[in-house]
């Protein structure tokens, strides 16, 4: 049977977090995410990343305490997502990175939605995996 729709890629991705107001700041701060909405009846703050959303659900609301335990020392919610920007300038990445205090891993020409090219990876206030890759 065919499927009765085309993907045309993610729309947005959902994190459980520990502490809102440290994750905003640095979505916000450090990547560039701009404040989208906030429905805290529910506990769901939603932030822009260019076309896409990055939902951030903190576990003492209503939707978070649906998902069990959150993340921790024993494990994440997920291995990583992958944010494209432009430019790429490795140095100046590095340089605001290190500027918020991010620990940033080894640059290296990866493979994503858009095809090959470099890439760098970072973690998050809470240890979740994020990897900025260049736009062809």
């Amino acid at each position: 049977m065919a499927v009765p729709f085309t993907l045309l890629g993610l729309d947005h991705i959902v994190l459980r977090v520990c502490h809102i107001d440290r994750m905003m700041g640095f979505y916000q701060s450090v990547l560039g995410c701009t404040l989208e909405k906030i429905q805290a009846e529910i506990g769901l703050y939603q932030l822009r990343a260019g076309r896409h959303l990055i939902d951030l659900i903190p576990l003492d609301g209503t939707l978070g305490r649906l998902g069990g335990a959150g993340p921790g020392e024993q494990g994440r919610n997920l291995e990583h997502f992958c944010l494209e920007i432009t430019p790429f300038n490795d140095a100046a990445i590095r340089a605001h990175l290190a500027a918020h205090g991010v620990t940033v891993g080894s640059t290296g020409i990866r493979n994503g939605a858009q095809g090959e090219g470099p890439s760098i990876y970072l973690t998050d206030p809470e240890g979740n995996n994020v990897e900025l890759k260049a736009a062809p």
